[in-house]
């Protein structure tokens, strides 16, 4: 239980902060503050335990049939990055409180990190593979979120697109990677899978799988030739960037590759494409780095050199190598998120990263030029700060590696090292010399509390350098045994291991990026443009925006020549397709024996031969006139729901009625948007003969189509499955034992089928959504407001209203008063079918229809603005919490131990009331009542809106700009 308190917490604070208003600063960073604080202390207080030997695990029961349950995991490894990702996380979210400005929407600023917290942990903890991937996804969602969290800035967008689509098209072959494996290894378990390496690097599929996860890898920590997002995603606020670029978001792939080390290391496969990637990393983004101009930018491309160190050092294959990866990926940690807030603190009190304009900060902000240079040189490397001591280990480990023969291996690792003290020093060439009078803002110490992050991390870097094996020793030892169990390395953390060829190595790189520095020190101050010598025109964001462009013409053209934008075409590829898939699929395999009917009812004919005139009708009469051919198409609802009644379905035959009535008065409204149409009735004779061909042709199609499909789902219902009965007499026979209820209809919505339904309400939800913002800012064109002139003239002068207005207005208000009355009615009526849904026809969808029917009387009687101030719906709050209502269920079944959106039935005995059946199934159909409802206001009041905004106006001919001034505006709703 402790383990999913943990994940939750981050989630639990991101909707809190979500939910607060938009002028609110101190109360979400308190909220996120607090929730992560309690998180860390959660795992931290684990520590005895996992040092112990211990692997804490929960199972939580998802899909047991298929293998897939969720199930969180915490051994050495998970719990050194859930510290990191807790720990850094709180200061930078100490940081942000700071950092933020008044004027940006703060509380979505910490439900975004939150949330991307959370994610992070999922991944970190997760014990089954698929669940990792799925987590692994959602960071890439978030980070989206977070990257272009300064919406209207075209490079934010720009990289929040870039950073999303690399990383999700990486996670899509981690996907197809990991269902590889969990096929090769007989289960997605995190431990069967690592348990089976030996069999997983002897399948035939072992090189498929191991590209595809690679690539998944790859992506997300910004390896080459996938490194070209990371320096766009700097358009993110300085801490995203100190989040997601030091702790948390490029080491996801890193975390992958030494989770999944003990099953897929060890062959060339591994080591040279990991190799060959890591290499080229570190040697390009080293490189880079030197020539940037943006103090982030140079950050950016130093922490994809520091992305292939770690991925050289995971190639290697050696046990020590690994330990060394883990190393340096907390010591990486640790001094990136303390120099990117630093670089947030020079930008935020000096107004700008160029560091061809600043110069001699150090004069006006003399801690925070400190902090940063003791930063800097961690990462370059320097004696007695972490960054030395993981350094070291990695030439000595590309020495051992390379030999005599692979030398190349440790002339990269020090032109690496060169280039890492070039870059640090042009970093903090910014706080030397005379102080610049020319800033945007006049360089000043930031408030104490921001300043504080800074400080705790660069303490850390000192004490991990000066005392190695006390402060850092245990949790390294704990999470490189996690990895590599019987086969851990003895290794030594001592500060002083003689003269040796690695401490050589660092000497070189050291004096070698001093010199370097030096004979670069005039080019950095006469050139103009950020541009890097040799490989400037090697730009990974050129191509990309290349391909993409390529593919938007290559869909483009495809689009000109099999679509179309008529809506005829279309129904024929959809109606033949209905002819064609069953045929196929269930024609070979299915015997379809149709029943024989025991006698022929008039009546019931009758019925079928209306609903299909209204139907043949509806066809003929939608060319000329809308309205008609809308009637006759309620005709054939109304003859479907009178034929599900006949056939004893009389929750089916509530249920279309109630649809048919809703679906007809957003119909309506939505006839107003299209063109009018006219056609003499005389032309209308005069059809040609190409016209009935085609006419003939479709009809025929359709009702084959129909009859397709009708055929297929009837042999689907009727056809015997394992156990010798039908999916119609498994449902039956099962409802009232095992889901609780009579009502065969509901209890199959609402717990065989819950997560179909769960998924559907939440597609209703999003076409709600889509419709809303589609239409929340349409303007008609000026002369929609035009009437006739004669229905201008029609007024009566002496008393200026037509003739018989006041007798027809007197009616109307009469009817709208007593129609009113009609809301609580219908509500009690709704809430009455509610209740007895399980055992009875009704239902949540059934009892949401009512509802939505009662608003919509209002609606239509009042108007959009007396039903809004007086009723004060908003539709949005009614979606969100149906929703919440409904995954809250789900998550109350995973709490008691049982699979996601489990039913459970309770019997209670009350005072006067007697035994009381509730079923857990009540508040999942509550949350399905909630969204009917929520959706369909929702789609109402967006063409209600529109509706008025397109109202006329009693003037003679095209309305004058006064006139169209008049027209009150339409004001937003939810």
């Amino acid at each position: 239980m402790m383990l999913l308190v943990l994940l939750l917490l981050p989630f639990a604070a991101a909707f809190v902060a979500a939910c607060m208003p938009g002028d609110s600063r101190d109360r979400p960073a308190a909220v996120a503050g607090i929730a992560t604080l309690a998180a860390l202390a959660l795992a931290v207080s684990r520590f005895d335990l996992i040092a112990g030997g211990a692997v804490p695990q929960e199972h939580y029961a998802w899909l047991p049939a298929f293998g897939l349950d969720i199930v969180l995991r915490m051994d050495g490894l998970a719990w050194v990055f859930a510290i990191m990702v807790l720990g850094i996380g709180v200061l930078v979210l100490l940081y942000a409180r700071y950092y933020m400005s008044r004027r940006d929407p703060v509380p979505r600023f910490y439900a975004y990190m939150m949330a991307f917290m959370g994610a992070m942990l999922g991944v970190v903890l997760s014990g089954n593979l698929i669940q990792l991937v799925v987590f692994w996804e959602l960071t890439s969602v978030t980070s989206f979120l977070l990257i272009g969290y300064w919406q209207e800035r075209n490079d934010a967008r720009r990289g929040a697109r870039m950073a999303f689509t690399v990383t999700t098209i990486g996670g899509l072959c981690l996907l197809a990677g990991v269902l590889l494996l969990g096929h090769i290894a007989g289960s997605y378990a995190l431990q069967d899978v690592l348990a089976a390496g030996n069999r997983i690097r002897a399948h035939d599929w072992y090189v498929p799988a191991l590209v595809l996860v690679l690539l998944g890898a790859l992506t997300k920590s910004a390896q080459f030739p996938f490194h070209f997002w990371l320096p766009h995603a700097m358009a993110a606020p300085t801490p995203v960037s100190a989040f997601l670029h030091s702790a948390t978001m490029v080491k996801a792939g890193v975390f992958l590759l030494i989770r999944l080390w003990p099953a897929l290391a060890g062959t060339e496969e591994w080591t040279w494409i990991l190799g060959a990637a890591g290499v080229c990393t570190l040697l390009l983004g080293s490189f880079f780095a030197i020539f940037q101009y943006d103090m982030k930018g140079l950050l950016a491309y130093s922490t994809i050199s520091h992305l292939g160190l770690i991925t050289v050092l995971l190639s290697i294959g050696t046990p020590l190598s690994v330990v060394a990866a883990i190393f340096h990926t907390m010591n990486h940690a640790v001094f990136k998120a303390s120099l990117f807030m630093a670089v947030g603190i020079v930008d935020h009190e000096s107004g700008t990263r160029d560091m061809r304009q600043l110069r001699g900060l150090k004069r006006a902000m003399p801690h925070t030029a400190a902090l940063a240079i003791v930063a800097t040189a961690a990462m370059a490397g320097v004696p007695l700060m972490n960054g030395f001591l993981s350094k070291e280990m990695f030439f000595a480990e590309t020495m051992v590696v390379g030999g005599s023969e692979n030398w190349w291996m440790s002339v990269a690792a020090g032109m690496m090292g060169l280039f890492s003290v070039i870059y640090s020093l042009r970093f903090i060439s910014v706080f030397f010399g005379p102080l610049a009078h020319d800033l945007p803002d006049e360089p000043h110490e930031p408030p104490r509390w921001m300043r504080v992050p800074i400080e705790c991390l660069v303490l850390l870097c000192i004490a991990v350098g000066v005392m190695p094996e006390r402060v850092v020793g245990d949790v390294l030892a704990v999470a490189a045994h996690s990895v590599l169990g019987p086969t851990m390395p003895e290794y030594s953390l001592a500060i002083w291991h003689g003269v040796n060829l690695p401490l050589l190595m660092s000497m070189i790189a050291l004096a070698g990026g001093l010199v370097g520095y030096l004979v670069l020190r005039n080019w950095f101050e006469l050139a103009q443009r950020d541009r890097v010598p040799v490989l400037h025109r090697l730009k990974g964001a050129q191509l990309y925006e290349n391909v993409l462009v390529g593919l938007s013409q290559g869909a483009a053209w495809l689009l000109r020549l099999a679509g179309t934008q008529r809506l005829q075409p279309q129904l024929l590829v959809l109606m033949a397709a209905m002819v064609v898939v069953p045929l196929l699929l269930a024609g070979p395999v299915i015997d379809i024996t149709m029943p024989q009917p025991a006698g022929a009812d008039p009546l019931f004919a009758l019925l079928w031969l209306i609903g299909a005139g209204c139907a043949v009708a509806a066809a003929w009469k939608a060319k000329y006139h809308r309205l008609a051919a809308l009637a006759l198409v309620g005709g054939t609802g109304l003859a479907t729901s009178a034929t599900f009644l006949w056939l004893s379905a009389p929750d089916l035959a509530l249920t279309q009625l109630m649809v048919e009535t809703v679906t007809t008065v957003l119909i309506l409204l939505g006839l107003r948007w299209l063109p009018p149409r006219f056609r003499p009735a005389y032309l209308a004779a005069r059809v040609p003969p190409s016209a009935w061909l085609r006419r003939s042709r479709d009809a025929l199609i359709a009702a084959a189509g129909g009859l397709g499909l009708a055929a297929a789902s009837y042999a689907v219902l009727t056809s015997p499955q394992a156990g010798g009965t039908s999916i119609r007499d498994f449902f039956v026979l099962r409802a009232l034992p095992e889901g609780g209820g009579a009502n065969v209809v509901n209890v199959l919505l609402v717990d065989f089928r819950g997560f179909d339904t769960m998924g559907e309400i939440t597609v209703l939800s999003a076409v709600a959504l889509t419709v809303y913002a589609l239409l929340r800012r349409f303007r008609p064109a000026p002369e929609s407001i035009a009437i006739p002139v004669q229905q201008a003239n029609d007024v009566d002068p002496a008393v200026g209203q037509k003739p018989g207005q006041q007798a027809r207005d007197g009616y109307l208000m009469v009817q709208s008063v007593y129609l009113r009355f009609l809301l609580p009615v219908m509500g009690v009526v709704a809430v009455y079918f509610f209740m007895r849904g399980h055992n009875l026809p009704g239902g949540g969808f059934v009892a949401g229809l009512i509802f939505a029917t009662a608003l919509i009387v209002q609606y239509m009687v009042a108007g959009t603005d007396w039903v809004e101030s007086h009723l004060r719906l908003r539709p949005h709050r009614w979606i969100g919490w149906g929703l919440v209502t409904a995954c809250g269920t789900g998550i109350g079944a995973w709490l008691a131990g049982y699979p996601f959106l489990t039913s459970h039935t309770a019997h209670l005995t009350l005072p006067l009331l007697g035994e009381l059946h509730l079923p857990s199934a009540f508040v999942f159909d509550l949350g399905v009542f909630l969204v009917v409802v929520g959706t369909t206001m929702l789609i109402l009041v967006a063409l209600a809106h529109q509706s008025l905004r397109s109202r006329r106006t009693p003037l003679a001919g095209k309305p004058s700009a006064a006139a169209l001034a008049a027209i009150p505006p339409t004001k937003e709703i939810g």
